[in-house]
């Protein structure tokens, strides 16, 4: 078991390490002057030199590259180009709005993901079922920001309720927060639910079907111990890198959402850092998203070969 999360462990972080490689060649290897490409065409030679000392633009690629990385390693950022200030204590904040944001919907996630999926396995092929599914369809047919704006209209619009803008400050009461948070974080768990509940209920409705299932019945069990216990923890592995998707959708995907409901997250970091052509703010906030997608899927991999004794033997 050890054994198999150190590799899962160093597999992931060699992705890390690639896609770090792929980020810094991307924004600052690629053909062009990439001090000419943040202050436009009409910057002075006065400016270009300095952005270029700041950021090193003189020095060879490989040399700027290990010091990003050492840095990187460090928890070291750099400066933004923008404001000058620790690109750390610029994230920090907005992380942190984001983790806050992701983890309700994730709570909500989980029931959404999960009720359904076992009704819709029980009940299979009859109303509720062929109901959940036409439900899913329509929802996984609808963009995130379609959704944002329908739940604006019919919460805010049509029964004002909820406030249009998810604006939040260190002095927003615990009131004021949950009022903000309920619109986007219900958005982003419906949005994740969808394509998790119709891979849930064909999982379960196969994992029914098989032998051992059928032996815990006619040992007496009760429906809701043969499906809870034992029909349920089967059928959750090949789901777990759908969820992982979603782990990682929560950090780096929630730009739509974010951008909608003026949430200031991580998500709209990334998009301001883009307009501004924040170089150093930019890597940082595209890596730490790779980051996140590696780390979910590696937490997938590990729970996998935790639920499936098949997948330690092997």
């Amino acid at each position: 078991m050890l054994r198999l999360v150190v590799a899962r462990v160093f597999t992931a972080a060699l992705t890390l390490l690639l896609v770090s490689v792929v980020i810094f060649a991307m924004i600052e290897v690629l053909p062009g002057d990439v001090a000419s490409r943040i202050l436009g065409r009409d910057a002075t030679q006065e400016s270009l030199a300095q952005v270029r000392a700041q950021l090193h633009l003189n020095d060879p690629a490989i040399e700027r590259y290990l010091g990003w990385l050492a840095g990187v390693v460090q928890g070291d950022f750099g400066l933004a180009l923008t404001s000058k200030r620790p690109i750390v204590d610029i994230l920090a904040p907005r992380i942190v709005n984001t983790l806050i944001l992701s983890g309700i919907a994730f709570l909500l996630y989980l029931p959404l993901a999960l009720v359904p999926a076992l009704l819709q396995a029980v009940n299979r092929d009859r109303p509720i079922d062929h109901g959940f599914s036409t439900v899913t369809l329509v929802l996984l047919s609808t963009p995130d920001f379609l959704l944002s704006t329908l739940l604006l209209i019919a919460f805010v619009v049509l029964i004002p309720v909820l406030p249009a803008t998810s604006l939040v400050e260190p002095t927003t009461s615990f009131v004021g927060w949950v009022r903000a948070l309920i619109l986007p974080s219900v958005t982003l768990a419906i949005v994740m639910a969808v394509y998790a509940v119709r891979m849930l209920r064909d999982n379960l409705i196969e994992v029914l079907e098989a032998e051992y299932i059928r032996m815990a019945e006619l040992k007496g069990l009760s429906k809701r111990a043969v499906l809870l216990r034992h029909a349920l923890p089967n059928a959750l592995v090949p789901t777990l890198n759908v969820t992982a998707l979603n782990l990682g959708y929560l950090i780096g995907g929630v730009v739509i959402v974010e951008k909608v409901f003026s949430y200031p997250g991580f998500g709209g970091l990334l998009v301001d850092s883009l307009q501004l052509r924040d170089i150093p703010l930019i890597e940082a906030t595209v890596l730490i998203a790779a980051a996140v997608y590696v780390g979910a899927n590696l937490l997938a991999d590990v729970g996998a070969i935790l639920l499936n004794p098949r997948l330690r033997k092997s």
